[in-house]
């Protein structure tokens, strides 16, 4: 290498005028301007332009000739101003220009597969077979920084609070819990198999009983999940436990964590304290447990207003045990009524009897297929209780409790995209605390916990572990920002015997399974608790990008699948043969 760079292409300004400099890096673009060759040379930093002139040298000019977008270069010369007229103001390098003495071909690109400068408009599987060229796009190179800023703000907040970063294995043991594994062969034993870590949960705790107090680890966590834009087989999460802790300490550690570490990465300010709802108040105003808050639109329960209807659809649904609930769009009387009866189609198919709509066209007066079912005290109480106006639309549901929340969640989340309610919207951070401890699996016909089974029952609810383990809550609490769950936590049963009735209650052998950790927690275990963050998650929101694939170096594609490596591929008939393996 002849050409040793000495200054970065983005840094230079018309304060380097006059200066001698080396460069490196990438061919963006190559302009033939009235006989002067005008190339834009890229690195990590941004573009400067280089001037060949032929009427000065015709041998660095024909060289130049054939470079091709892409190829690695290099270029010794000197730094002069723009004519003027010729800034370019979009550019911090535009107001000079470099005038080549000496130039170095380092390596020559192949035609391209892809215009790596206009990739956004490229199909996703084509960059991701080539991730190292789109790699090269400005856009992927600062969502890798951000994403290094906020990893370099968190160890710096987590130091000077007192914690230590501790790796935890990769390899350990398949537990019932959780999402499906990624099995490891053991080729020593055969027969017998690791499972890669799907959290340090385990670990973390046991870091607690042996008196480190204070963890914190940037983890590659494995799940063998199906994929979707803010999800990978391979992720990293925050990963952070404290012991002689209860919830508001880990809750308060937590939220002054990412206010701080934010603002730090990305020079947003997030608004705290963070509001903290309840589980069933967030299934009730907004029919999800990670609800988007910048959404100006709550889900009412209208039960009440319709206890004694003559309308039968509701009076059945009702006397069933069932509910009413109304969402309010403002402006969604502009719809069509093909618009409408689509949503009502879509209700349907989410598994809802069916949605009724109304549009208020003045007070008191509806247009609607059902508004002649309803009484005038009815349609009274239903203006009072949503506060609809003139051109408001209010979508009714009668159904079971679960289905009418999952639906009206669905159609709050469409009508915030239909009607851009939340473009130009601030950050909104929650908190959603008070979970349900379990879960029903009708197919498997016992209980899971909605987190893991690790989790503190309140105390208060701990009687109803064995005779009603439906209406115990946990000690949990999840992050939620702009409808995004981007962390979960909980306080930790720190008892053996508390937590062989948990495992009990979920029909899980707790000895055969977790003997080793049970028989850990009688020596002098600490009450702890503590969070895991999705930092793949927070760092593609920061980013403004859609899809977590964006801020991760290489990710997956659909089915789990690297397209640039072939990955996974088949391996040989004799590794094979070494693990004690065929498939069949």
């Amino acid at each position: 290498m002849k050409i040793h760079r000495d200054t970065a292409c983005g840094e230079l300004t018309a304060a380097d005028a006059g200066r001698e400099v080396a460069l490196g890096g990438w061919v963006e673009s190559a302009r033939d301007h009235g006989g002067l060759l005008f190339v834009d040379l890229r690195d990590r930093t941004g573009v400067v332009q280089v001037v060949f002139d032929p009427g000065k040298d015709q041998e660095l000019f024909r060289t130049a000739e054939g470079w091709r977008s892409e190829s690695a270069v290099g270029v010794r010369g000197t730094v002069r101003r723009r004519l003027p007229g010729n800034e370019n103001p979009r550019l911090r390098t535009g107001e000079v220009e470099v005038v080549p003495s000496e130039i170095e071909t380092y390596s020559v690109a192949r035609p391209l597969p892809f215009d790596v400068a206009h990739a956004d408009a490229v199909d996703e599987a084509l960059r991701l077979r080539y991730r190292y060229l789109d790699l090269r796009r400005s856009r992927m190179l600062e969502n890798l920084r951000l994403r290094h800023r906020l990893f370099h703000a968190i160890r710096q907040f987590y130091t000077a609070e007192g914690f230590v970063e501790v790796e935890t294995p990769f390899l350990t043991k398949s537990t019932p819990e959780g999402s499906r594994e990624y099995l490891v062969p053991n080729r020593q034993e055969p027969g017998t198999f690791f499972a890669l870590a799907q959290s340090p949960q385990i670990y973390k705790q046991l870091l607690m009983i042996g008196g480190l107090e204070r963890y914190f680890q940037i983890a590659r966590c494995f799940r063998d999940e199906d994929m979707r834009a803010d999800r990978q087989p391979e992720f990293t999460q925050l990963d952070v436990e404290m012991s002689f802790v209860e919830e508001e300490d880990v809750v308060a550690s937590t939220e002054r964590m990412l206010v701080e570490t934010v603002r730090d990465a990305a020079g947003i300010e997030l608004p705290h304290p963070f509001p903290r709802i309840t589980h069933a108040a967030a299934m009730l105003k907004y029919g999800s447990d990670k609800p988007d808050l910048r959404l100006p639109l709550e889900i009412v329960d209208l039960s009440a207003a319709f206890g004694k209807t003559g309308f039968e659809a509701f009076a059945r649904t009702l006397a069933a045990g069932g509910v009413v609930r109304g969402l309010r769009v403002p402006g969604g009387g502009a719809l069509s009524r093909r618009e409408l009866d689509g949503l009502a189609e879509e209700a349907r198919r989410r598994g809802a009897q069916g949605m009724a709509w109304l549009v208020a066209e003045a007070p008191g007066s509806f247009r609607s297929p059902i508004a002649k079912f309803l009484s005038e005290a009815e349609l009274e109480a239903l203006a009072r209780e949503t506060g609809v106006e003139a051109g408001d639309l209010i979508l009714l549901l009668a159904d079971q409790p679960a289905v009418a929340a999952a639906v009206l969640g669905w159609a709050r989340l469409w009508a915030g995209e239909r009607f851009h309610l939340a473009d130009g919207a601030p950050w909104h951070p929650c908190w959603i605390t008070d979970w349900p401890m379990f879960e029903w699996d009708e197919e498997e016909g016992r209980w899971y916990a909605t987190q893991h089974p690790f989790t503190m029952p309140r105390e208060e609810d701990l009687p109803l572990l064995e005779r009603e383990p439906a209406r115990v809550r946990a000690m949990k609490y999840d992050l939620v920002l702009n409808g995004y769950e981007i962390g979960g936590g909980s306080i930790r049963i720190a008892s053996s015997e508390v937590q062989n009735r948990v495992l009990k209650a979920m029909g899980v052998e707790g000895v055969e399974r977790f003997g080793f950790f049970i028989e850990a927690l009688q020596y002098g275990t600490p009450p702890h608790g503590g969070i895991a963050l999705g930092l793949d998650r927070i760092v593609m929101l920061l980013a403004g990008a859609s899809s977590i694939r964006d801020i991760i170096a290489f990710p997956k594609a659909a089915r789990a699948a690297d397209l640039m490596t072939g990955a996974p591929a088949a391996v040989t008939p004799a590794q094979m043969r070494e693990l004690h393996l065929r498939v069949t």
